[in-house]
């Protein structure tokens, strides 16, 4: 049953009886909407986002494949979930429904066996980022997205920054500060023990053969999928990084602290991602030839133009609601109203930014720069 706000009632007494039923029927059609989901895996914490939105009635989920019971309890119980929503694996769920999407929210090496699932039954994916934990899997992954004509996509939290976005457009639409010469992201925290993180989620976070590596992946992923998305989709020449263990005590498998350096034609990123931050952060700086531009974080900027005085500190415009959240998006582009190319989520860009990942886990452990090709 949809409830119609008292304000909208009071309106529709005004028209016609035609007017009310045609107001309806729009007001119905909206609410038959929403997109049927079926999720697999529930070890990610960024769960609780598609969760948040369940209890919000903006997402219907009609189906979750987890075969960890302690988990499955967890879920149903908070979010009052029927047991019959719940599956052992992703195999059996879609064998009893049709979702309009796969939403993966399990081990970064668990990405392909999803796509594996869901792709022959021309069903598309969006993962939680990155894409794979390696070049080879995410290479299976596009020929599968191809052969099927399915979307693969790739959900950051950094997409539906207004600050990034608002980036973006000064630099291609507006050249507000000339061509790009030096670009640097700051991302990660503490630590995911530090911060409280599930142990579900830890466990495979710092396992390299689940992530691919510790920070440098979890974290590193973020700058080498704007650094793509400014570069319109250009591969770098050359790939160079190092790590360290600085907490080898609580972070003994893997890196907790990764500086990746991207050199292209005419332009160097540095992408800094880290689990020894004194705080969480999520920023990013572009420097152009006439101008300098900072998200310093979801919806603040801060910029300077040659010649023109002091920074100036302001905030990002709304973004429209199509791009303000990885669920309009999606929805948008499983109707055909968006085609993805070089966004942010796109399987064009996460292919590389795996290729990023992988050459600078080769130059960590060389201690070479690697050249890309």
């Amino acid at each position: 049953m949809i409830r119609v706000p008292y304000c909208i009632v009071k309106s529709l007494l005004r028209f016609n009886s035609l007017t009310i039923c045609l107001l309806l029927a729009s007001l119905s059609a909206f609410a038959q909407a929403k997109l049927n989901v079926a999720i697999a895996g529930l070890n990610h914490d960024h769960i609780y986002l598609i969760m948040n939105s369940y209890q919000k009635a903006e997402v219907n989920i009609i189906g979750i494949a987890e075969n960890n019971p302690e988990l499955v309890n967890r879920f149903k119980t908070r979010y009052k979930i029927p047991d019959s929503i719940f599956y052992n694996n992703l195999t059996e769920l879609l064998r009893n429904k049709k979702p309009d999407v796969v939403l993966a929210y399990n081990a970064i090496s668990d990405h392909l066996a999803v796509v594996e699932a869901a792709a022959p039954l021309g069903i598309s994916v969006m993962v939680e980022k990155p894409l794979a934990v390696s070049v080879k899997q995410a290479e299976r992954i596009a020929a599968l997205a191809s052969q099927y004509k399915i979307q693969v996509l790739t959900n950051y939290e950094t997409t539906w920054y207004p600050s990034n976005q608002e980036i973006y457009k000064n630099i291609k639409e507006t050249n507000s500060i000339g061509p790009l010469r030096k670009i640097i992201v700051h991302d990660g925290h503490q630590g995911p023990k530090e911060i409280g993180v599930s142990k579900e989620f830890l466990s495979w976070l710092t396992d390299p053969d689940k992530n691919g590596a510790g920070a440098l992946v979890d974290f590193g992923c973020y700058g080498a999928n704007l650094m793509t998305w400014l570069m319109d989709g250009q591969l770098p020449v050359s790939v160079t990084a190092i790590t360290h263990q600085i907490k080898k005590d609580i972070y003994p498998k893997v890196d907790d602290d990764a500086t990746i350096l991207l050199e292209y034609p005419t332009a160097t990123g540095i992408i800094e991602a880290s689990w020894n931050w004194p705080f969480s952060i999520k920023d990013m700086e572009v420097f152009g030839t006439t101008g300098y531009m900072q998200a310093i974080n979801e919806k603040n900027l801060r910029s300077k133009i040659k010649g023109k005085g002091d920074y100036q500190i302001y905030q990002a415009q709304t973004l429209s609601p199509v791009y303000a959240n990885h669920l309009n998006y999606l929805s948008a582009v499983l109707k055909g109203e968006i085609h993805p190319g070089n966004d942010l989520a796109s399987l064009a860009n996460n292919l590389i930014v795996v290729k990023i990942l992988e050459a600078a886990k080769t130059s960590a452990k060389t201690g070479k720069k690697v050249l890309l090709k």
